[in-house]
């Protein structure tokens, strides 16, 4: 899947905490995420500085698509299996740059503006 969008998905902090969302199960989600795109495909990052939306989930372009020009897509709030479900239809369909955003993840966008820029995979 080297022609696929990856993700990057925020488990520090508050984002995949228990404290922060009970009820959420948090490894099922991450499960869910790496089943779908390929374990190789999924970044867990410690904290992406954005915890008043956890919990966050970065699609990255494929290659194609960010050579041009597609950016990097934040999203908060991934806290249901319906927005989980969203973001791999997205990607099955070409992710960022190739297919339209299912309507049901414009709501959870984050302007990418105000925080850092997720481009390669986090150390």
């Amino acid at each position: 899947m080297t022609d696929s969008s990856k993700l990057t998905v925020c488990r520090g902090c508050c984002c995949g905490t228990a404290e922060k969302h009970p009820g959420i199960d948090h490894e099922r989600q991450l499960r869910a995420l790496r089943e779908g795109v390929g374990a190789r495909n999924v970044s867990v990052a410690n904290c992406l500085d954005s915890c008043d939306y956890s919990n966050v989930v970065v699609v990255r372009p494929a290659p194609p698509a960010r050579a041009r020009g597609a950016r990097p897509v934040w999203f908060g709030g991934v806290l249901t299996e319906e927005a989980t479900q969203d973001i791999l239809m997205w990607i099955a369909a070409g992710g960022p740059g190739r297919a339209d955003m299912p309507d049901g993840l414009v709501a959870r966008l984050i302007d990418r503006k105000t925080l850092p820029d997720v481009d390669e995979d986090p150390v």
